[in-house]
This record gives structure tokens, sequence and C-alpha cells, in this order.
């Protein structure tokens, strides 16, 4: 097995040499395995990298079916949960002849002859009493094997770092590709996207209903199955949709509140930006990391309705946060990051074969 030699994304390429522009670098990429609740990421990825002209993709798909285009992995389904447990058949063995598979999900299959590359998008599997899960040992046999997690931040690396104990060049940071979303125009609703953060929520619901009557905005809560029930009983006054929704639920949005427990990359945040939407978040260290100086960070619940507020009173306030959050986004785009894992794929293959 070869040494994985993964060099910092953000520092600069020891030589242009290093950066990805030969066609011929073959690398599979699974499309399942995407949490956003804008689209599929993974896709959105595939067509960015295809689209560089970078490398030859082969596009599959791990737990569903595949579709048009993609390559059919004969008797998938009797490897599907040895996969989840990093065993079963080499996938690299059921593909055309590639360089490098790149996985997301919870399926990481082993390969035989190329290096793997696995995103570490959700870190709830890795928290608290779920350190006992499945996936942590997971992780920890496919780095064992020679695989290369990346993390979505610096602040999601040193959790995976600390959880799985595993060596700093085996773990790498790159931002998924957010969707990209249409600019929102005349939006008059505040939008809360809420992700584990729920008794947040529901501390300021109140607070929040009351904002909505004074500005004349209706307050749409994007939540999961078992938390909308929750907004439902207990702030009935809000209006709860599906994650499903998320997109439409955008473009009618005049600010968005983002509450999370830190555990996922703030994709529907940074599409607020992107769409020109004002965004007021948790000071988290992702937050700080990712959203900082482009959206509005409060430490205390108690700040949130006067930041919206804010926002929603003052126009001037409005536009220069627009702007800076317009500029933000263009890090995340689906292009940008399928420049990021070029360069990435490059290094572990080269790393690889040394």
């Amino acid at each position: 097995m070869g040494r994985l030699i993964v060099a910092d994304l953000d520092e600069p390429d020891a030589s242009p040499g290093a950066r990805v522009s030969d066609p011929a670098l073959r690398v599979a990429l699974d499309l399942d395995g995407s949490l956003e609740s804008l689209g599929n990421s993974m896709d959105d990825l595939a067509d960015a990298l295809a689209a560089t002209g970078g490398c030859d993709l082969v596009r599959f798909r791990s737990t569903s079916a595949p579709g048009s285009g993609e390559a059919h992995l004969a008797g998938r389904w009797l490897f599907q949960v040895a996969w989840r447990q990093g065993r079963g058949r080499a996938i690299d063995t059921m593909l055309p002849p590639v360089d490098l598979v790149h996985v997301a999900g919870l399926a990481t299959p082993p390969t035989r002859r190329v290096p793997l590359v696995i995103s570490v998008d959700d870190l709830r599997p890795l928290r608290g009493e779920s350190r006992t899960h499945q996936r942590v040992a997971q992780l920890r046999r496919a780095v064992a094997h020679g695989a290369t997690l990346v993390a979505s931040s610096r602040s999601a690396s040193h959790e995976v770092l600390d959880v799985l104990d595993v060596e700093r060049h085996q773990v790498v940071v790159v931002p998924p590709a957010v969707p990209t979303v249409a600019p929102t125009l005349d939006g008059r609703d505040l939008v809360v996207n809420v992700t584990g953060a729920l008794e947040r929520l529901l501390d300021v619901a109140e607070a929040l209903v009351e904002l909505g009557q004074r500005t004349g905005s209706q307050v749409i809560v994007l939540a999961s199955d078992e938390a909308g029930a929750v907004v439902r009983a207990r702030a009935s006054a809000m209006r709860v949709r599906s994650r499903r929704d998320a997109r439409s639920a955008l473009a009618g949005a005049r600010v968005v509140l983002h509450l999370s427990d830190g555990a996922r990359f703030p994709s529907f945040a940074i599409a607020a930006l992107a769409a020109g939407v004002p965004t007021v978040a948790r000071s988290t260290a992702i937050n700080r990391e990712l959203l900082g100086g482009a959206a509005v960070l409060v430490e205390r619940n108690e700040d949130v309705v006067g930041a919206l507020e804010e926002i929603m009173a003052r126009e001037a306030h409005r536009a220069v946060l627009i702007s800076a959050g317009r500029d933000r986004a263009v890090d995340f785009a689906p292009v940008t990051a399928a420049k990021a894992y070029l360069d990435l794929y490059r290094g572990v293959v080269q790393g690889w074969s040394a």
C-alpha cells in the first residue's frame, strides 16, 4: 500500500504540476449519500467535475439503482450491508478501469488497486454515545486500509481527528458543493432552518412570531418530520415545511435564521447567501469559520430577534450583507468544489503510487 500525501488545500501548490489538468485521470464518483435538502450535491459536484475537463468521470450509485449514463454494479444489493462495515467486494473490481474512487454516503466499500476518498459530511454518528456506532469502526477500518477522509471544514476535521484518532495527513478539508440556487427577489418570509437545535428554536418561537406580525412576514420553519411535529404542537403559529421544500422556501425569504448543532455543513445558510438573502446564525466554531463576515453571528439566543429585526428594517444594512454574502458563497459553488477536489484526487493518486 502506497503512502498518502495530501497537501493542505489552503496552501499554494508545490509546483504547477500539482494541479489536475490531465484528462487521463479516471475518477469514479458515488452519487449516493448527499444530505443536501436543496438537491443532490453529488450530482452538482459530478456535473462541475465533468465541465472542468480535468478528469474522465465514472458516475455510479452504491445503494440505489443507476440512472442513465451511470455505471451498473452487478449484484450491488448483495454487498450493501458489508459495504456499510467497510467490507465486502472491492468496488473497483465492479467498475470500469479508474484511478480513484470517491464516496460520500454510509457505504464505504473497500478498493483493491486504487485509493478511496470518503467525504464525511455528517458528524452526528461520531458524537457522544454514538461514538460506538458502526460509522466509527467503519471509518477507522477504511483509513487503516489507506483511505483519505474529507471533512467539510477545519472545525469538522478537528472533530474527526479527535474521535477517530487517525493521523493528520489522513484527513483533508474540502467543502462540499453547495447546489446553485436562483436569486431571491422580493422575498417576504422569515425562514428558519433548524437542524439539531430544536430547543433553541422553541426558546425564541414566540418572539419570532411577534416579529413576523410586526413586519408582515410569515415565519416558515424547515425541519425534519420529527422536529416539525414538535414545532406544530408547541408553536402552532409557525408554518412548518419539509426539508424537501427548502428551495421554494428560500425563494420566498426576506431573511434566514440558521439554527444548527454544527454537525453538518451549513449548506442552506450558504445557499441563502448565494441567493442574496441576509442570514443570521449562531456563533459556533463552524459558523465563524465559514460564515463569519458574511452572515450575522450571534452569541446568545436572546440576541437572535434583535439581529433579525435590524436586518428587516435597515435597507443599508441589508445591502451590505447581501453583497458580502454573495461574495462568500462563491467559495462554495460547485465549480469551486470541483477544482478543489481535482487537486485532492491528483495528490491522492500520486501519493498512492509513490
